[in-house]
């Protein structure tokens, strides 16, 4: 059985159901399941069915006869005025259901509720007996945020595992549900032809860009609070940055992989002084510009937004981590809103050769690259030189590619099907664990203290719709700049015709 909490909340009709809805229709789900949504909202079973399934947008209305199946297994509980309240109507209704589709006291409790709640619902569960495994076993999935930085992580970290133990706890985050994340590990540890690559003496330094092309939209009062460090840095992007990091694990089961990146977290160098901080980090917001005609906002005009607001809409991180494989191996992260695409990937740029015989004027910005492209035409591509026809050698790279969509008989799940599909398996090796949360929060805070309370800490403007402020070139060491990508993975930058 299902719980969600929080269940008339947007998380629950735009990606709960339908995930859950697409793992009914690929026969993954028990013959025995059932789903309870539970919130303050005054509805009925009915009501609830049709808000979430009957007459969602989300799903296909081709597959009328499934939804209806589907329908059947989908209940709700209204919890009153509020969620920190006694529990025992509730113990009652899920007690009746699990009689009713025999789901053998396993239940998964998903708490899509702000994280404020989290210890208040799990004290209340645990004071119905509904933690404890005596019959069944009980898991409980929360939802980013993980807390505001280090010391309310740790507080909420505490407070769950009064009620729950740790390897009942699920924290969701869905990035590590994307397929290519996923595949940042079997690139690395199952091909010769990259595994033995994977370190300072090949490569010259690793890129990441998040780039949204939308501003924060109706989210201006939460995101005011927040910012990009918070909202996607901490969590999603210091997730692929540990599987990037991380040594090989003694084998594939949960547990392994979890140590080997909580190890990883912990051997980022942690940036204190004023002076590195200050180098190292640039935090940006968007302005108001025309985008294909059209008058976009900047981000002091979004609404719920402060006119002097200080958040960051683009922040761009460079440090290096303290261990013999990345010894000196400068990383790049940036996340930013307001791009001129949505994209998400991983740049892997190598050496070159220390004896050049083919040189070449343009040389700096050909290196051999290792793109993973995490959304959206997922994939990934290699880039390699080869010689132009005609006379002399002339250099240019050439693409090597593969796409998750060449795959037509693969059914690639989207994150949230992934991930709910593994929770009820018991697998934890996408969700993160408590010492996982706090090692990126400990080298998340000084870059945030820094900010807040640092002197001549500048907030540079860029327009809506460019790559970031006009300096984020100078965070790259040399000759370099970022990799502007496109939509497309194999994008016309560096193109080479073989005749």
């Amino acid at each position: 059985m299902l719980i969600i909490f929080g269940a008339s909340g947007d998380l629950t009709a735009r990606k709960l159901i339908p995930g859950l809805f697409n793992l009914f229709k690929g026969n993954h789900l028990p013959e025995n399941f059932v789903v309870l949504g539970v919130s303050r909202s005054d509805l009925s079973d009915a009501d609830f069915r049709k808000k979430v399934i009957l007459e969602s947008k989300f799903l296909n209305k081709e597959d009328q006869q499934k939804i209806e199946q589907f329908a059947n297994a989908i209940f709700y509980q209204d919890l009153g005025e509020t969620y920190d309240t006694n529990y025992t109507q509730l113990n009652h209704r899920i007690g009746d259901l699990n009689r009713k589709f025999k789901t053998a006291n396993n239940y998964i409790f998903y708490l899509s509720t702000p994280p404020s709640l989290f210890e208040a619902i799990a004290k209340n569960l645990s004071d119905q007996g509904l933690n404890t495994e005596t019959e069944g076993w009980k898991r409980l999935i929360v939802e980013k945020p993980f807390g505001y930085d280090l010391k309310t992580a740790k507080l909420l970290n505490k407070g769950i595992q009064q009620y729950f133990k740790e390897t009942q706890i699920y924290r969701i985050d869905h990035y590590l549900g994307k397929e290519t994340v996923q595949n940042l590990l079997v690139t690395r540890f199952a091909n010769s032809i990259f595994e033995p690559l994977w370190n300072r003496n090949y490569i010259d330094h690793v890129e990441i860009t998040n780039a949204e092309s939308e501003g924060v939209g109706s989210r201006g009062g939460y995101y005011d609070g927040s910012g990009a460090l918070r909202d996607m840095f901490q969590n999603h992007l210091l997730q692929i940055v540990s599987l990037i990091v991380m040594e090989p694990p003694i084998g594939a089961n949960a547990e392994e992989i979890r140590n080997e990146k909580v190890k990883a977290l912990r051997s980022l160098r942690i940036m204190r002084d004023a002076k590195t901080l200050h180098e190292h980090t640039i935090r940006a917001q968007y302005m108001s510009s025309q985008i294909d005609g059209a008058e976009i906002k900047g981000y002091r005009e979004e609404d719920g937004v402060d006119p002097n607001s200080t958040t960051e809409t683009y922040a761009a991180i460079k440090f290096f981590v303290d261990n013999w494989r990345w010894k000196d191996v400068p990383f790049y992260v940036r996340t930013a809103k307001r791009m001129p695409t949505k994209v998400t990937e991983v740049v892997i740029h190598f050496k070159s050769p220390h004896h050049q015989i083919f040189q070449d004027s343009g040389m700096f910005n050909k290196d051999n690259k290792l793109i993973i492209r995490i959304q959206p035409d997922e994939g990934i591509l290699v880039k390699f030189g080869v010689k132009v026809p005609g006379q002399g050698f002339k250099v240019e790279r050439a693409n090597l590619d593969f796409y998750y969509s060449s795959l037509s008989e693969t059914n690639v799940m989207q994150a949230y099907e992934r991930l709910l599909l593994d929770a009820m398996q018991g697998d934890a090796t996408l969700y993160a664990r408590a010492d996982e949360v706090e090692a990126a929060w400990e080298f998340v805070d000084p870059i945030l203290d820094y900010w807040k309370n640092g002197k001549d800490v500048r907030v540079y403007g860029y327009s809506a719709g460019m790559w970031g402020p006009k300096n984020a070139d100078d965070l790259i060491d040399g000759f370099g700049m970022w990799r502007n990508p496109t939509e497309n993975l194999a994008d016309a930058q560096e193109f080479c015709v073989i005749c």
